[in-house]
This record gives structure tokens, C-alpha cells and sequence, in this order.
């Protein structure tokens, strides 16, 4: 039995011109994703390789290319995909994509995290996430209700309440 290749065994430096952009890649980049990539790069150096046929076609990475375009970079790390076949390259494409949009955050340690990582001094737009997105993950900020507010709420009608955090609707009557 012949061992597979694993292309993350080697990285290799190659010159950007070597590189061939997949032309039917279906994943877009806007020019704000680059950017936050390029500041990624910029903070942490390139963390992950693309990844490329024997030719240099590039299977992964079409972000990370453009983003170390935009910073002037000579060369960037690579894996070569020795001897994949070309549905193989294809299918990967898609999948590299897809398969990390199918996970999910768990947003109480997201916020978690974050909220130190500021605390610390941390600029924690550069993991990605927006200012809105960042707030949208705290909880809200309730304060108690005042003898005021219950007589409103008697008054209501319909007994029907919102919550003007989540939208959802309450019984007032049963509150």
C-alpha cells in the first residue's frame, strides 16, 4: 500500500508570479475581506500556506494571494498538491470554502474572549469581526424595572409586550 502525500508535509516559498488564480473559483472576496486579511498578515506574518498544483495553479488560498498582492510581497509559503487529479483540485476548491463555513461560534465564549482580548488593549477588529458584530455579541444591559414602569405595563392593551432587545413578545399579564 502507497502512503498519500500529505501536502502539508512541505512549504515552500515561491515568488507570487509563479502563482495562477483558479479562474472559476466561486468564492469571492471583497475588497474589505482583503484588507482584513492583509491586516492579519500585517499582525501575525502569513500563518497558513496556499496551496497549488505541481503547475502553481492555486486550489486554496485566493484571499491570501490578494491580500499579500496588496501588501507588495515577493513571495508567499506554499503546498504543493502533488499528483491530485484535476476533479480532485476542483472539488477541493469548493470544499476548502464550504467546510468552514459549517462551523458555528459558540457566542458566550466569543464574547468572552473578545471582551478580554480588548481589555488587554487588543485592536479585536483584526480577528475579523466588526464593531456592530462585536456589540451584537454582548449581553444586554437590563437594569430594573420602577414602580413607573409595572403601571405601565397595567395599562397596557393588548397585554402583549415586546422586548426592546430581542423583539420577542410577552403576555404583560403574566410578566
Amino acid at each position: 500500500m502507497t502512503k498519500k502525500t500529505n501536502p502539508a508535509d512541505k512549504v515552500e516559498q515561491w515568488p507570487i508570479e509563479r502563482l495562477v488564480p483558479y479562474a472559476r473559483n466561486s468564492r469571492t472576496h471583497s475588497d474589505a475581506q482583503v484588507a482584513q486579511i492583509a491586516a492579519s498578515i500585517k499582525e501575525w506574518g502569513f500563518t497558513t500556506a496556499v496551496l497549488v498544483d505541481e503547475q502553481g495553479g492555486l486550489i486554496a488560498g485566493h484571499g491570501r494571494l490578494m491580500a499579500a498582492r496588496k501588501l507588495g510581497m515577493a513571495q508567499v509559503p506554499v503546498m504543493v498538491a502533488a499528483g491530485w487529479t484535476d476533479a480532485q483540485k476542483r472539488a477541493y476548491i469548493i470544499s476548502d470554502n464550504k467546510l468552514a463555513l459549517n462551523a458555528g461560534w459558540d457566542n458566550e465564549l466569543l464574547s468572552l474572549e473578545l471582551a478580554e482580548l480588548e481589555g488587554l488593549g487588543f485592536d479585536v477588529e483584526l480577528t475579523g469581526f466588526s464593531g456592530d458584530e462585536i456589540k451584537a455579541l454582548q449581553p444586554p444591559d437590563f437594569e430594573p424595572g420602577t414602580e413607573e414602569d409595572q403601571g405601565k405595563l397595567d395599562q397596557l392593551d393588548p397585554k402583549w409586550i415586546a422586548c426592546p432587545h430581542c423583539g420577542k413578545e410577552f403576555d404583560a399579564r403574566e410578566v
